[in-house]
């Protein structure tokens, strides 16, 4: 099976917890090819990364399920991340970079653990199918 079918299977076969999570991995992976851009002053690639960025959050903000209370407290941070990676952009700005990812790890981190606990309720102790 070549990466690119293992990819889309486990894209296609992952649950909405693991897809957010892959998301969120996806942006941070973007935020660091931006910062290496930036430090070797490929702006073309600086932008594009920025740019994938971006569309992440703004795909994390469009899908967030607004029933929620947390959604409330979230939605905020998703807004000043998504502005923030606009400026850095703007000032080529690793600070910014380095901001916004500190944001999303946080985010990835806890959401990596509902996920666990999520499997552990639903599959038990070892989280397997």
């Amino acid at each position: 099976m070549s990466i690119q079918a293992y990819q889309s299977n486990s894209v296609q076969t992952a649950s909405p917890g693991e897809l957010t999570l892959m998301l969120y991995n996806g942006c941070l992976k973007f935020i660091k090819l931006a910062r290496k851009a930036i430090e070797s002053n490929q702006f073309e690639a600086k932008n594009t990364n920025i740019q994938k960025a971006r569309n992440i959050v703004q795909e994390l903000m469009v899908t967030m399920n607004q029933d929620y209370e947390i959604s409330k407290e979230i939605m905020p941070l998703y807004d000043y991340m998504n502005r923030r990676l606009m400026e850095a952009n703007i000032n080529n700005d690793v600070n910014i970079l380095d901001e916004v990812e500190g944001l999303a790890t946080e985010f990835r981190d806890t959401w990596k653990e509902v996920v666990k606990q999520t499997r552990m309720e639903k599959f038990g102790q070892g989280g397997q199918a």
